[in-house]
């Protein structure tokens, strides 16, 4: 079995948290500018066995797409050319932003470290990947 890759993809910065081979634990892997993402899934491919991309998929609570998905569809056509043999899921990723920076108070990191969004972003692309695993 390959891993599970999740992105968390923003304008600026992308979260990226992967599973185990066994696909049964989520973990934050790394936050990556996100003009250098592809550059970045290749080089991690070409280490890892990567069987399934699971993107974020940003909604408003009416449940239409939110803003941000116009810059999310460039990248994910870009993300089917680059690697054609690895399918796409999408996970509705409302709230996880808020719940990444709650799981941070609770693990009692100090306000210092929860102003770090590149560790925001890290944690809502574990808890995205947590609730596909949990799906499935």
């Amino acid at each position: 079995m390959g891993r599970i890759l999740a992105i968390d993809f923003g304008k600026i910065r992308t979260g990226i948290a992967v599973t185990d081979e066994l696909q049964i634990i989520a973990s934050g892997l790394e936050t990556v500018a996100t003009s250098d993402l592809l550059a970045f899934l290749k080089a991690y491919i070409a280490l890892e066995n990567v069987e399934l991309f699971v993107v974020g998929e940003p909604k408003q609570m009416n449940n239409e797409p939110s803003e941000s998905e116009a810059l999310i569809v460039p990248f994910l056509e870009k993300l089917k050319i680059s690697f054609p043999n690895i399918p796409i899921e999408r996970v509705d990723e409302r709230f996880t932003s808020k719940m990444a920076f709650q799981t941070m108070i609770d693990s009692g990191l100090s306000k210092k470290k929860r102003k770090n969004k590149a560790l925001v972003d890290q944690i809502s692309a574990t808890l995205i990947l947590q609730n596909y695993l949990f799906s499935k």
